[in-house]
């Protein structure tokens, strides 16, 4: 088990691609998606994730079914107004990176939870952002 992870919307689409066969289409993303402790899903991820796999219902389906199972290790955030602020705050800070919304959240949530393990394809923003009181604190980038 790897300690908890915030999922960013191109991470969890890689982690639940799949080949043909039903394989998984990038294994390093479905490992950390599958070993991680605790998988935080911002709301606003939630609804990007589902704008992309708008032609395969049937995974977004299966994903939301795991996300509100409260057997699995699946941790819906709705979005607080807290979160709202700071995200848009970041997006003013780090105005080059053009964060938007829903990176900005993503960031919020990982610095209000205190979970810095973030699942990503972005590492361009990610990477460059600093959160915490300081804007001192890097994002670990997962794979």
């Amino acid at each position: 088990m790897i300690p908890p992870i915030v999922a960013d919307t191109g991470g969890l689409l890689r982690a639940l691609a799949c080949t043909a066969d039903g394989k998984p289409s990038f294994p390093e993303y479905e490992e950390v998606l599958t070993s991680a402790s605790l998988v935080i899903v911002p709301a606003l991820v939630l609804a990007e994730v589902d704008y992309f796999l708008r032609d395969k219902r049937s995974a977004m389906r299966k994903l939301m079914a795991e996300i509100f199972d409260p057997e699995t290790r699946y941790d819906y955030e709705p979005p607080v107004p807290l979160d709202m602020i700071r995200a848009l705050e970041l997006d003013a800070r780090f105005k080059d990176l053009n964060l938007g919304l829903v990176d900005g959240t993503v960031a919020a949530v990982a610095e209000r939870r205190r979970v810095y393990r973030v699942l990503t394809t972005d590492r361009r923003d990610f990477g460059a952002i600093r959160i915490g009181p300081r804007l001192t604190r890097a994002l670990e980038l997962l794979p």
